[in-house]
């Protein structure tokens, strides 16, 4: 179902075009007041209890797990992105002469954990380039073979959406043994996702984009094989079987708490981001995931057929994520003075590689559309 427009519930003037979602998602109302509220309870710290150290992060479990189709249990709170592949490739075994399977144009915080792995243990990171027929799926089935370690993907990539099955290639993985990492910060949020599915080893996002939450924060899925014999990237006293019990925190226990919050990161506990997090989250649950990505989705349709008439090109839908639209040119370059140009017309996209990057959300309607194709013709012609 496609949704109405959403603006009302965010701070976007009406004669501003933003486009950008993929770059940062503005805070809506709701989460800006969560956000205010708990960052206000840092004033009065003897009203902080002991549970309140427990009971937000429990609940932002809680909602990405819905949103995500697994468990609270299943689910670590993390700074970033990184922190969370980075775990990943902490833990994920490979030995020397596999190789890691990635793609061309992902993003590098999926790129720079895995090559510091192949160089730690003499592996090699083989990146697939873009196939001409935009089928990515079929382009990491046929890569995978006896050398194949570990798959590092996102669900689509940041430049043009361009799309992954991954419960297709979870399944591949699966079979063959094979460790399995997703970055999911280009689409949590946006397209459904079901780990139950998918079967991740680790699946990472941060909250800041289509997770409609704050920046410096993100949410990790851990496989049960994990939660069992997982190596943290620190340790804190958070992670420990005893540490609802402040007294007793000098009784060192070498026992982790059950699930995944062995990955959490220190300090979890933050009463500013936690709670807005959350308050993004649960809006996406009661919008429904479908909707959005329909939504986005109907919007980037009309972008894509018009600005084919200014001579930028698209991959094609049902090859890229629905959220996604990638501009390309193909007589040739963007200016270099596009963005600022655009910005003077109070329109706001991105441009990632050779491709104007669109990215629409629940706030935009057919005005934004009218208005980026006005200004992409006065900025090109």
């Amino acid at each position: 179902m496609k949704l109405p427009s959403q603006r009302h519930l965010f701070d976007i003037p009406d004669d501003v075009t933003y486009l950008n979602c993929a770059y940062m998602s503005p805070l809506m109302h709701k989460v800006r007041d969560a956000g205010v509220r708990g960052l206000e309870r840092k004033c009065r710290p003897w009203e902080i209890a002991t549970q309140d150290f427990f009971d937000g992060s429990d609940r932002l479990r809680d909602a990405f797990a819905t949103l995500v189709h697994a468990e609270p249990g299943d689910i670590a709170i993390i700074p970033a992105a990184s922190y969370g592949l980075s775990t990943a490739e902490k833990n994920l075994p490979l030995e020397r002469g596999q190789t890691i399977l990635v793609v061309d144009e992902q993003f590098p915080s999926n790129i720079y954990p895995w090559r510091e792995l192949a160089k730690e243990v003499g592996a090699e990171v083989r990146t697939l380039d873009r196939p001409e027929d935009d089928n990515w799926t079929a382009t990491v089935l046929e890569a995978i073979d006896e050398t194949t370690g570990i798959v590092a993907l996102p669900h689509c990539r940041w430049t043009d959406g361009g799309l992954f099955d991954l419960e297709t290639i979870g399944a591949r993985c699966g079979e063959s043994g094979i460790g399995f990492a997703i970055d999911a910060t280009q689409s949590a949020g946006a397209t459904p996702l079901d780990v139950s599915r998918i079967q991740p080893d680790f699946l990472a996002s941060a909250t800041y984009k289509w997770l409609m939450g704050p920046y410096s924060l993100g949410l990790l899925y851990v496989s049960k094989r994990w939660q069992q014999e997982g190596r943290p990237i620190e340790h804190s006293w958070v992670h420990r079987s005893n540490a609802a019990n402040f007294a007793r925190l000098i009784d060192y226990d070498d026992e982790f708490a059950p699930g995944a919050i062995r990955f959490d990161v220190g300090e979890r506990t933050n009463f500013a981001l936690v709670p807005a997090a959350e308050a993004g989250i649960r809006q996406l649950l009661e919008w429904g995931v479908d909707n959005v990505q329909e939504t986005a989705a109907a919007l980037a349709a009309q972008i894509a057929e018009r600005a084919r008439e200014l001579g930028l090109e698209s991959v094609p839908e049902g090859k890229r994520a629905g959220h996604y639209l990638g501009l390309k040119r193909s007589d040739g370059g963007l200016p270099e003075d596009l963005l600022p140009k655009l910005a003077e017309r109070n329109v706001f996209v991105s441009v990632r590689g050779p491709a104007i990057r669109i990215t629409p959300h629940v706030y935009n309607d057919e005005r934004d559309v009218d208005r980026l194709i006005d200004a992409l013709k006065a900025v090109l012609t």
